[in-house]
């Protein structure tokens, strides 16, 4: 009788086995929504961004905009940064609007809870003579892509601007490396 069960938990587990690796080579031969390859052009391998661009009057947001996308390209990307004349593409951005709303109020009417917006257009453009705009999400016709990023926070809690700032920037950057990877 012993003999048996541990034959039969034997063949269990065998069966098991080959059961699980059958379901990992149908996942592996259907594809399960997984790209073969990079999800970046290889053909890129380089990519000049110059400090955003911004007619507002708060200082230094384009300047910190810009070094997060940097570093986000640095860590997400297969890219490298590079001087403008050697660089295969160039991404430039444009900070077109800050915006702080109060979301909630005391009845004294002190803020409670508040919204933080950033928009920023930005363009990608490939140096090389190629329409790499036609490559990414961007509609074909246009030449600029707006992005938005909010961050809210409640000076009540001990939340501040600056960590809504820094959150809202972090978004920020991650949405527009997000643009850079190929469609499918």
């Amino acid at each position: 009788m012993v003999g048996q069960l541990k034959t039969s938990t034997s063949s269990l587990q065998s069966r098991t086995v080959f059961f699980l690796c059958l379901f990992t080579l149908l996942c592996a031969h259907s594809g399960c929504g997984y790209m073969v390859g990079g999800t970046y052009d290889p053909e890129i391998r380089t990519v000049h961004v110059p400090i955003f661009t911004s007619d507002l009057s708060r200082r230094h947001v384009n300047i910190e905009l810009t070094e997060a996308v940097q570093k986000e390209i640095q860590s997400r990307t297969p890219f490298r940064l590079s001087s403008s004349d050697r660089a295969d593409t160039r991404l430039t951005g444009k900070l077109i609007e800050i915006r702080k709303d109060v979301l909630g109020e005391t009845r004294f009417d002190d803020a409670r809870q508040l919204q933080l917006s950033f928009a920023v257009e930005i363009l990608w453009e490939d140096l090389r003579g190629r329409n790499l705009i036609a490559q990414s999400s961007v509609p074909i016709d246009q030449k600029t892509h707006q992005l938005l990023s909010q961050a809210n926070f409640a000076p009540e809690i001990g939340q501040s601007y600056a960590t809504a700032k820094q959150e809202a920037i972090t978004q920020l950057a991650r949405r527009i490396v997000d643009k850079m990877e190929t469609p499918w």
